[in-house]
């Protein structure tokens, strides 16, 4: 039997009890049916459990996720999805005019401009911060360390290595079996593909075609017609499905998606970032449209909120902004009494309360938000890697290394933290040089990418390119 993974209704109930404990909807009805009929938790770290599947379960599972579709989050009223409802509960400041307009456009800018230097560091940093945390994706917070300690990587400071790994390390915590072959210290060989750049790809293509005035729509129709479906996971294979089945967006995000407030809509923000310089507000807006595809309430603030931070670290008049103004600027475009509003705050105040502010030091930041997180959100939840990226950023201060290493070093989903933290602290670089070499070297200026005609483009290129799709 085939196992396919992230669709099958018998794992989507056990993922939607969660969802629902999590919004406060009353599923003890669902739940005490779903386990007297046999029904199982849902797999923690993998997309499918093992086949096969009584077919009487599944139908089973398909008629109570239909059921809690019809039940509503009390916490509605604090964490809306619909955009003029969130822009009634922030500051939502007055939006600046775009940078590149001002100035007659950027899009013939030279690839030596300041405002191309910083597009090119992003890029490289989402990149290396990407492929730093590929090898551990999936695994628990002590594997991480172990590995790390047992090769004199800890506190994480370079790439991972199988090089003098114990064996009873290797087997206890085995790496990432796809990305095993292309992302240790020994074997990377230019940027291998990952879903963490596809979409930032994806959404160049967007504005390629569409301007700034796309609809979600049309992030639909690309989907479909640039995106291979089994290069797409958690909510967004559910879409893609729905999709499929004729469902047209918004519902595409909530019809049968208990993922709809996990972190994929977060790392598909870049772009909006990127092309709307000094604009959090306007940034978030069409990371808005972009995340609705998929996500609702947390999942599309983490798209807002980190498209809006890229937007304020983009802003190219004057010095960097550190990474507070750069997170505060990203806090003002989401709900504030949101459980994500709420994440990000806990993240910076654990990391500021931490006196050594060392690399060993930010263990115990992590240990902090494991406690608070780990038990009732999966892995690949928004909550706990957004409280994890906003420590991370905030302990590192802005130091590109400091803050991928933190990011990857704190679990759970390591390769999409890895690369925003990279991304964000890149732009604070403002330039490829300020990044250490043996972080970019590796990379070859080269990503491979199922994505339209992307495969081997170089980094600086694409730096390029994005200054042509500025608003």
């Amino acid at each position: 039997m085939l196992r396919v993974t992230w669709v099958q209704p018998e794992d989507l109930l056990g993922h939607e009890l969660r969802q629902a404990a999590q919004e406060g909807r009353n599923a003890s009805g669902v739940e005490r049916r779903w386990r007297e009929a046999g029904g199982h938790q849902p797999p923690e770290r993998a997309g499918a459990s093992p086949p096969p599947q009584d077919p009487k379960l599944r139908s089973l599972a398909q008629q109570l996720l239909d059921e809690l579709a019809s039940t509503q989050s009390p916490l509605r009223a604090l964490e809306p999805t619909s955009l003029p409802e969130i822009r009634q509960l922030t500051p939502h400041p007055a939006r600046p005019a775009p940078e590149g307009k001002e100035r007659g456009g950027l899009g013939a800018a030279p690839p030596e401009t300041p405002e191309a230097k910083g597009l090119h560091a992003s890029w490289l940093g989402r990149a290396v911060g990407c492929l730093l945390g590929k090898p551990v994706e999936k695994l628990p917070l002590r594997g991480i360390r172990a590995i790390a300690k047992s090769t004199s990587n800890w506190p994480l400071n370079t790439w991972f290595t199988h090089r003098n790994l114990p064996q009873d390390v290797a087997e206890r915590y085995p790496w990432n079996r796809r990305s095993r072959p292309t992302s240790l210290a020994e074997n990377i060989d230019g940027m291998p593909e990952d879903d963490d750049l596809n979409y930032p790809l994806l959404g160049l293509l967007l504005l390629q075609r569409h301007g700034a005035d796309f609809t979600t729509a049309d992030v639909a129709q690309l989907w479909l017609d640039e995106l291979p479906a089994g290069r797409t996971f958690t909510a967004e294979r559910v879409a893609y499905r729905n999709l499929l089945d004729g469902i047209e967006p918004p519902d595409t995000a909530v019809h049968h998606n208990p993922f709809r407030e996990w972190i994929g809509a977060q790392i598909r923000a870049d772009i909006f970032g990127w092309t709307n310089p000094g604009d959090p507000a306007g940034a978030a807006e069409l990371a808005h449209r972009d995340a609705t595809l998929t996500h609702t309430a947390n999942g599309v603030y983490g798209e807002m909120f980190v498209a809006a931070a890229i937007a304020h670290a983009s802003a190219s008049s004057g010095t960097a902004p550190t990474v507070q103004a750069t997170l505060d600027a990203a806090l003002s475009v989401i709900p504030p009494d949101s459980r994500y509003a709420q994440a990000v705050r806990f993240g910076i105040e654990t990391a500021r309360a931490e006196p050594t502010g060392t690399p060993a030091g930010f263990a115990a930041v992590v240990d902090t938000l494991h406690a608070r997180y780990a038990h009732d959100h999966h892995w690949v939840h928004v909550l706990p890697n957004a409280a994890l990226l906003a420590a991370a950023l905030t302990h590192a201060d802005g130091d590109f290394t400091g803050s991928i290493c933190r990011a990857v070093s704190g679990g759970w989903d390591t390769d999409s933290n890895g690369a925003t933290a990279g991304s964000i602290a890149g732009l604070l670089a403002r330039s490829p040089d300020a990044i250490d070499d043996r972080w970019t070297a590796p990379l070859k200026n080269r990503l491979s990418t199922s994505v339209a005609d992307f495969d081997g483009i170089g980094f600086d290129e694409l730096a390029r390119l994005t200054l042509e799709a500025r608003t």
